[in-house]
């Protein structure tokens, strides 16, 4: 649909288009598709994503386990601090890297594309830096009116200074994304990244340590993964021969274009963390930090819904930018409309034991101290499904830089969920918080996609893919209606062990339907053909169709 710029939109138009030859120079084929490159780009981070899963998990039950609940309702509540203080420090300059650097590579104007990096990274630092001594001028601030456990302040004094070195962590990574192999970014994000907090952990159980170890330890590990990150950087940026195009006095530092950008999305951010900190801070306030414990330990669990997506969206942003300065319209669709039914068919499992198995699943893993807060995880489940499934419409937005009309979706939604979370939480405590969490994230996507139907060429209205949508919520009504059937019979009176295998069956018989019957709109042939060579997946799978 035809928009026309504001003022303020314009120097964010699409570039010219670049030559066959430029396209080549970034690594791209002409006859190669770009959603093919991205699929098969993204299956490697997945796989990753799912190993830095499991390395978190084992993460996140060993603090669990080591720690008192209240220490841990204590650390939890300062990382909560952290995760919005990075979002502002970021200052919205991981997504503009994320989308310029691209579009400076694919036009060969190096300078602008140094220059761009360098920006961003000089912000990052000195912002981090004025946090810091803000933080600690406030300290008395924090400790009389936002909260009154002094460990949970003591425990954000050490560990907010993770703030600038998370937000550093994301301009490198969108570096690495748009100028690296996509091994590159699975090293450093999925196996370096969860490897040193699993070190930070195992060291404070090995001396018996105290929360506040625990909090250096993550420290010292952002020190270290962000100087790894700089390595890699100069050692792609030497092989690519792109040192010598690196002249200092010659540097286009685009403040205008970075920081138009870069700003207004802070909100993206600040948004994006504030659905579960806001809720963690309200529920410290008005609730105590036993139902902050209650609230966090499903956070992760749920937000296993989100790993598909999270792993496309790494590769998304500098691959839609590159098609969009190419003024690519069909490739973008076909790109962004791929990525989302494979989401929402790859989650699907997923999403099915974390909604149909909550009161095992919960229990299972972090023991009976726990077990109210199966009911949390469902409802936490279905926003973060519904997320998933959606695709990456808000990253999409993005790249056509309506950063305006993204502001006000933002903003909306945000004090949405804060009066949702203040209206819900002194009434239904951390029940509340869910509630409020999944009604917002619901919201959210909802006027994302309005936006890419009134302000993009992206068409949302495209009725042969929804059908994938059919099949999924099938298949969880026929998951719902065995669930309900077996219950009596077999799941009530069964151990949870013994509950999550009968489901898991079940899950996993749905979720083959599920492929199967969206096979063709998959593509799974062509962008994965080694799928053949597998005697069982490549007969299941096959998209021939016999006469």
């Amino acid at each position: 649909m035809e928009h026309k710029p504001s003022t303020s939109e314009r120097f964010l138009e699409p570039l010219p288009v670049a030559s066959k030859a430029d396209r080549q120079c970034s690594g791209a084929t002409v006859e190669e598709s770009a959603t093919q490159r991205h699929l098969r780009g993204s299956s490697l981070l997945l796989a990753g994503r799912f190993l830095a899963l499991f390395l978190n998990f084992v993460v996140h039950i060993l603090t669990v386990g080591y720690l008192a609940k209240a220490d841990y309702g204590a650390f939890a509540y300062a990382l909560a601090g952290v995760a919005m203080a990075t979002s502002v420090n970021l200052l919205g300059l991981g997504r503009a890297v994320s989308r310029f650097v691209p579009i400076y590579h694919e036009r060969r104007d190096y300078n602008s594309m140094f220059g761009t990096i360098l920006l961003s990274a000089g912000s990052i630092v000195g912002c981090g830096l004025a946090l810091l001594v803000l933080t600690f001028g406030l300290e008395g601030v924090f400790g009389a009116s936002v909260t009154s456990d002094p460990l949970s302040v003591g425990l954000l004094l050490i560990l907010i200074a993770l703030a600038p070195l998370q937000a550093l962590d994301r301009v490198f990574q969108g570096v690495v994304a748009t100028l690296a192999s996509p091994r590159a970014v699975f090293f450093r994000r999925y196996v370096l990244g969860p490897c040193l907090r699993l070190a930070a952990v195992l060291v404070v159980l090995l001396v018996q340590g105290s929360v506040h170890l625990l909090a250096t330890c993550y420290l010292a590990a952002g020190v270290l993964g962000v100087g790894i990150y700089i390595l890699i950087i100069h050692r792609v940026l030497r092989e690519q021969g792109l040192l010598r195009d690196f002249h200092l006095k010659s540097l286009r530092f685009p403040w205008r274009e970075i920081f138009g950008y870069g700003l207004p999305l802070v909100t993206s951010d600040v948004s994006l963390i504030l659905k579960t900190t806001m809720a963690i801070v309200l529920l410290e306030h008005f609730r105590g930090s036993a139902e902050v414990a209650d609230f966090r330990v499903v956070v992760p669990v749920a937000g296993l819904n989100l790993v598909v997506l999270q792993s496309l969206k790494i590769l998304f942003m500098p691959a839609a930018s590159r098609l969009y300065v190419r003024k690519d319209t069909a490739g973008l669709n076909d790109l962004y409309w791929q990525s989302a039914i494979w989401t929402a068919v790859v989650t699907f499992p997923i999403f099915a034991v974390c909604f149909f198995l909550a009161e095992p699943l919960t229990t299972l893993l972090f023991g009976d101290r726990y077990a109210t807060s199966h009911s949390l995880l469902t409802v936490l489940a279905v926003g973060s499904y519904f997320s998933a499934a959606a695709g990456l419409n808000t990253y999409a937005l993005q790249v056509y830089a309506r950063v305006r009309f993204i502001t006000c979706i933002n903003l909306l939604t945000t004090a949405t969920g804060l009066l949702l979370n203040l209206w819900l939480i002194p009434r239904y405590g951390a029940m509340g918080a869910a509630i409020a969490t999944t009604v917002s994230v619901v919201l959210h996507n909802v006027l994302n996609h309005a936006g890419l139907l009134w302000r993009t060429d992206i068409d949302v209205l495209q009725w042969r893919r929804w059908k994938v949508y059919l099949t999924v919520l099938v298949a969880a009504l026929a998951l719902a209606l065995l669930g309900a059937l077996l219950e009596p019979a077999a799941l009530k009176m069964a151990d949870p062990a013994m509950a999550v295998a009968v489901m898991a069956v079940l899950v996993v018989l749905a979720s083959v339907a599920v492929v199967r019957a969206n096979r063709h709109s998959l593509h799974l042939e062509e962008t994965f053909p080694e799928l053949k060579r597998v005697p069982l997946l490549g007969r299941l799978l096959s998209m021939e169709r016999r006469r």
